[in-house]
């Protein structure tokens, strides 16, 4: 019985000696070369990349019948000059990335992924005097990671449609995952991070611990992106493969405990117009040039 599309591992080009299945098999049981090279710019190290996609990219390939090869990058960086080296084939990213591998890279986007309540919200504490974002003026505020479409770009618009320049207005401190902590502890005034996160805190602390000031607008989808000449077939099988399978492969992607974020997440076919918000986010912060990557 001929066994499923294997999913080999990369790290710097080079593939893994553990395989986690056994080949493709053409219609007539040959061995078959087919094989996309896949990339997660969130994720560094290949066991993780394993650990959080590895059932996802089973059923990938079971879908397509190419082997899926996974390669680490160690950041949004290194994914953009192994798409540029022709190392891989298919990134997995999210809106800010692309704003610039579109720039740079010519890449295509073969389908986006739209979570739940992706936004950026403005918070502080439920005890707090401060009732609108507007008040932050003189104030400090924590952020996430620099260049995080929700925990950074976001928030930072938020600040500018309220009549404040991040930096200049309000002091802007980014705490990579301690930013809630630096607003729970009291060493800043209001946190700016995705609203599910905060979510899951009023969950776990009570609603009346934290006060909502502001939420944004809807981010645009994550998106699997193809590198500027990979092969049309991979897109034309990989993009049906999505819709036929969104469900499974969903279900495959939801084992991964990072990946809980794509709960309840919708295909969607992205247009380049959907990502000029994000665009106007980077404006937010004083950045026009959107070939390099902030921070």
């Amino acid at each position: 019985m001929p066994t499923r599309p294997a999913i080999r591992a990369l790290a710097a080009g080079l593939i893994a000696t553990t395989t986690l299945a056994l080949g493709a098999c053409s219609d007539d049981g040959s061995s078959s070369d087919k094989a996309i090279r896949f990339a997660v710019t969130d994720l560094q190290g290949l066991e993780e990349l394993q650990r959080e996609f590895g059932d996802f990219a089973d059923v990938l390939a079971e879908s397509t019948g190419y082997e899926i090869e996974f390669f680490a990058v160690g950041d949004r960086t290194a994914a953009a000059a192994a798409l540029e080296g022709d190392q891989v084939d298919l990134v997995f990213t999210g809106p800010a990335e692309y704003v610039v591998f579109h720039e740079r890279l010519d890449v295509t986007p073969v389908i986006g992924i739209s979570r739940q309540n992706y936004a950026s919200c403005i918070s502080t504490t439920g005890n707090s005097e401060l009732a609108s974002v507007a008040e932050l003026a003189g104030k400090k505020i924590s952020m996430t990671d620099v260049g995080s479409t929700s925990g950074h770009l976001g928030p930072s618009q938020i600040l500018v449609d309220n009549g404040l320049e991040p930096g200049e207005d309000v002091e802007v401190i980014t705490a990579g995952d301690a930013a809630h902590e630096a607003l729970k502890r009291g060493d800043v005034d209001a946190a700016g991070l995705r609203c599910t996160d905060l979510d899951d805190y009023m969950e776990e602390d009570g609603e009346d611990a934290y006060k909502l000031l502001a939420r944004g607008d809807d981010l645009p989808a994550d998106l699997i992106l193809a590198r500027n000449g990979v092969d049309q077939e991979v897109i034309d099988t990989v993009k049906p493969a999505f819709e036929d399978n969104w469900e499974e492969l969903l279900a495959a992607m939801l084992v991964g405990d990072d990946n809980s974020k794509y709960e309840g997440a919708t295909l969607s076919l992205p247009d380049d117009a959907d990502y000029d918000i994000v665009r106007s986010m980077y404006r937010a912060i004083g950045v026009d040039d959107f070939t390099e990557f902030v921070g």
